[in-house]
């Protein structure tokens, strides 16, 4: 389940997470020396620190940048010299102390070094083939794929990390994670093993810890089921559970498994190229036409096929939503097999050092490539010229230009704030109407002691306790992450992590002023830890020594994703996968990734979405082969699909 959130970042102790870095949220004074270390913090209320040692401080260095707010890096090589008598990069106000450096800091500098590209720093115009607007994982895939391919890309990230709900933040010795600790895609076997294949394409790996146990399931009437990753030990405790529904729960979750090995089978490339979809139709024509058997159905409508018990269907409906914040018979058939098999095929792997490292070392991998990033860059609009995109606007002025535009922002984002409303295709109207915003989280991150729990407890919970018409009711399930189940070092010793989220609509949190604000925060997580103290934790509450508390709001300040939504979810009940959007878009020049495209949320279906997006563009700008009149014949295919929707 790949639900997020960013906890709201008050002046505390804290490590952005960049190695070889300091991250600074404000423009206070800071003293560096010439030794190796950093001689005295800046303010007494954070420290600085950074994951690798910090080398003898020697910098690229920019006399005189036109501009000095934000740091943007490739791996152009640079020049070195001893910083002490120069402006270094953004760094400015030398001291009169030979052996210091006064510098203030307004920026996060580098994922791995402090690199400002001359020709954006002072104005110039630069032939980008893609211009990507935001660094989640479906932004960093596409552009990370592209780079490979040869493509001049920028990518354009708001905030001063890369990675949006997959990103981190450090508070007092925790290391946690913004959104879900449950990571498919990171196995390796396979097709589907997108996160790891994102990696390698950019010679990057991590290290993996695999967790025995998905979820487990704590519902209604007591019902307890562990999703293990062994898929005979899984199936052999559902039926446990439900003897008289052995032979449905095996037809079931065979046909997910067809499903599934038909994905696995062929090479993840776009949907909307035909020469490559036509390839793969004659390469492997029974799994393309299985897939396209299940594209316009449900999971919910295909489990009753076969299924009968009402509990069980209900079990289901809380499989898929941890999938999609919707029950089964609004969660497309290809989506639930995807995740319902690869919890079982690849297994839920934990990267070691934590969630944040996927977009750390994407960027890296990037930037070894060729591409460049730009923190800070807030995108206040695209610019769209004869009908096409051209480029965009940031909220300093400036504006950049490339061949293509990639948003990652969310659709409403996209269509609803960058573009004027004069610019706003039909097609994306129709898609408003079939599909609504999906709903924001509270979040609550906690540091507890390791002792309240037991030691045999299983890294995700998912919580419903009464009823299960409850499932999806706003606070109704709970969804539990410790990730220091499979790795320690994300707290200090003798300390765990919970990362606790619960369905939240950012109307119920408008209207409230700051004080009423803060404690509607406390009184709503002091309910959510109240039912998993008496349903999970004894003593949870007084081992507590850290908490944050995040609501919608939260996640739409640090995300921008609007009233913090997370995708879309179908209005009514959908066809399958038919009403989604793919990557292009009605306006020429301009593509949409992540998860308000097919096949939608989930962290391995924003790389799938990077994939196909990297694929698509790729052919646009001349680097992959296509062809104009099937491109034509089939897009107009995919738009009257979607209509059928």
């Amino acid at each position: 389940m790949q639900l997020s959130s960013f906890c709201s970042c008050r002046t505390g102790n804290i490590n952005m997470g960049f190695p070889n870095s300091q991250s600074f949220l404000d423009s206070k004074t800071t003293q560096l020396g010439k030794s190796s270390f950093l001689d005295e913090p800046r303010s007494k209320k954070q420290v600085l620190s950074c994951f690798t040692p910090l080398k003898t401080l020697k910098f690229p260095v920019f006399h005189a940048p036109r501009w000095s707010k934000q740091s943007l890096y490739n791996s152009k090589p640079l020049k070195t010299q001893d910083y002490t008598k120069h402006e270094v990069g953004f760094l400015k106000n030398v001291g009169k102390n030979k052996n210091l450096l006064s510098v203030r800091v307004k920026a996060v500098m580098g994922v791995s070094k402090v690199v400002e590209n001359d020709d954006v720093a002072v104005g110039k115009m630069k032939d980008y083939d893609a211009i990507v607007i935001g660094s989640g994982i479906g932004g960093l895939v596409t552009a990370t794929q592209l780079a490979v391919k040869g493509a001049r890309v920028l990518v354009l990230e708001k905030y001063v990390i890369p990675g949006g709900s997959s990103g981190f933040y450090e508070r007092d010795g925790y290391t946690f994670d913004v959104g879900s600790s449950v990571m498919f895609g990171f196995s390796d076997m396979g097709n589907l093993n997108l996160i790891t294949q994102a990696l390698a394409s950019v010679g990057m790996k991590m290290d993996v810890i695999p967790d025995p146990t998905t979820v487990h399931y704590h519902l209604p009437n007591n019902l307890s089921v562990q999703a293990h990753r062994e898929y005979n030990k899984f199936i052999s405790e559902l039926t446990s559970k439900f003897p008289h529904e052995k032979q449905g729960i095996l037809k079931f979750y065979d046909i997910c498994w067809k499903i599934f090995y038909a994905l696995n089978s062929l090479e993840l490339k776009s949907l909307e190229e035909p020469i490559y979809l036509f390839g793969q139709f004659f390469k492997k024509p029974v799994e393309c036409l299985t897939l396209a058997y299940y594209l316009p159905q449900n999971a919910g409508a295909v489990a009753r096929q076969f299924i009968k018990d009402p509990e069980l269907l209900s079990f289901i409906d809380a499989e898929c939503y941890i999938v999609s914040t919707v029950n089964a018979l609004q969660t497309p058939m290809i989506n639930a097999s995807l995740v319902l098999c690869d919890q079982h095929f690849g297994g839920i792997n934990y990267p070691v050092g934590g969630v944040g490292g996927i977009a750390k070392s994407l960027t890296k991998g990037l930037i070894n490539h060729g591409g460049e990033i730009l923190y800070k860059a807030n995108v206040t609009s695209i610019i769209i010229d004869d009908h096409k995109a051209v480029g965009v606007r940031l909220s300093d002025g400036r504006e950049l230009f490339a061949k293509t535009i990639i948003s990652n922002a969310t659709r409403w984002d996209t269509f609803g704030k960058l573009l004027k409303r004069q610019d706003i295709p039909k097609e994306e109207e129709k898609f408003q109407k079939v599909y609504i915003k999906a709903p924001s989280f509270l979040s609550i991150h906690m540091g507890v002691k390791a002792d309240v729990l037991p030691p045999d407890t299983d890294c995700h919970h998912f919580v419903l306790e009464d009823d299960w018409k409850n499932l999806e009711e706003p606070y109704g399930s709970i969804f539990v992450s410790i990730p220091t189940m499979l790795d320690s070092s994300l707290a200090p010793k003798g300390r765990h992590i919970l990362h606790i989220f619960t369905t939240s609509s950012i109307e119920d949190w408008q209207g409230l002023s700051t004080k009423d604000y803060e404690a509607k925060k406390e009184a709503v997580a002091d309910k959510i830890i109240s039912r998993l103290e008496k349903k999970l934790f004894s003593g949870l509450k007084s081992s507590i020594e850290f908490k944050e508390v995040g609501t919608p709001k939260t996640h739409r300040r640090y995300l921008a994703r609007d009233n913090g939504t997370y995708g879309p979810i179908p209005r009514h009940v959908p066809k399958g996968l038919l009403g989604m959007p793919f990557n292009t878009t009605a306006i020429n020049g301009l593509y949409c990734v992540g998860d308000s495209c097919f096949p939608g949320q989930g962290i391995i279906a924003v790389a799938f979405s990077g994939v196909m997006c990297a694929h698509r563009v790729a052919a646009d700008v001349g680097l992959e082969k296509k062809s104009p009149v099937l491109d034509a014949g089939l897009l107009g295919l995919f738009g009257w699909l979607r209509s059928l929707a």
